[in-house]
């Protein structure tokens, strides 16, 4: 069997090394998302045949996402076919984009089931876009901005430090509060993940390579984000907290990190701000953008399940 272990800040290294091999665009392949969000997901990691293998238990039961790294990935494959049956599991590959899905039916046409999975869509935004907001698609961004900006000329946007860390974190317990009211219950547990995926961010934040900032009103702290690289050319955004109540405060945040990612990084192209985890009120606002692109996830099944015989001709 692989010895999958949880992922520990001293693997960031080796893995940001096949993750940069690899240059895959969705989410998932960034350290941080699988360092942060290895309690929620059970992330477990392995350095298989060259390759970044990772093995995870979600909603749809245990999977491995699609091995990252560079080179022949037909063995890799059959590996993790292999342990999984020898755990008792049918090998469920997720979050496969269409390229993957591609080279996956290309090496073994006909053994894997695709399944989309909409939930779990990156939304990418040009970075250009999302910096300078033109357009009629823009416009009521804009607009909102403006209001913010005549009902409170004094705001100010401030590079996120450790030492703004825990006006950050204050804040977001009383987002938290105002987002679990708002809603309801059945958003709760998408939530309380996040924030416990939010707090290892912010108590990692200068190990785990973050950069951000906030946006501050009267000497409080009304919003905030923090990313860090994807890929070759694309950041990944992966937390952004501001008040629903007060308009403006979330266009204005997304808009002023656009800027200061496209100053200090010119070869970035694209935000990825990640999925939407299904939450109606999380995709509207994502939607609201008008995403330049989707990152579509799938599911890739192995079929006639993980009988030894024919986990064994997949080995040949």
């Amino acid at each position: 069997m692989i010895d999958f272990r949880e992922p520990t800040l001293a693997d960031k290294p080796w893995v940001d090394g096949l993750l940069a091999q690899a240059d895959y665009k969705g989410c998932e392949y960034n350290f941080t998302n699988l360092y942060t969000w290895r309690k929620a997901f059970h992330y477990r990691i392995a350095r298989v045949e060259g390759f970044l293998a990772v093995h995870l238990c979600g909603a749809l039961g245990c999977s491995c996402l699609y091995p990252a790294g560079a080179g022949d990935v037909r063995p890799v494959i059959r590996e993790l076919a292999r342990d999984a049956g020898a755990r008792g599991e049918t090998l469920r590959l997720v979050c496969l984009t269409p390229r993957q899905m591609d080279e996956l039916e290309g090496l073994f046409p006909g053994r894997f089931a695709f399944q989309p999975d909409r939930d779990g869509y990156d939304y990418l935004y040009d970075i250009h876009r999302l910096a300078d907001l033109p357009g009629k698609k823009m416009h009521n961004k804009r607009n909102h901005i403006s209001a913010l900006e005549r009902e409170f000329p004094d705001w100010r946007y401030e590079e996120l430090t450790p030492a703004l860390l825990p006006e950050c974190l204050e804040m977001d317990r009383e987002w938290y509060r105002r987002s679990r009211e708002r809603e309801g219950r059945q958003e709760e547990a998408d939530l309380g993940n996040e924030g416990i995926a939010l707090r290892e961010a912010m108590e990692h934040f200068e190990a785990l390579g973050l950069e951000g900032g906030l946006i501050r009103i009267c000497g409080e702290v009304v919003a905030f984000t923090m990313g860090d690289r994807l890929n070759s050319t694309i950041y990944d955004v992966h937390f952004e907290k501001a008040y629903n109540e007060l308009r403006g405060a979330y266009p204005l945040i997304n808009r002023e990190f656009a800027r200061r990612v496209r100053e200090k990084y010119p070869e970035i192209c694209c935000l990825n701000r990640e999925d939407d985890m299904g939450v109606p009120g999380l995709r509207k606002a994502k939607e609201s953008y008008y995403p330049d692109e989707m990152v579509e996830k799938h599911s890739a099944i192995l079929q006639n399940g993980p009988e030894l015989q024919y986990i064994s001709e997949l080995m040949q």
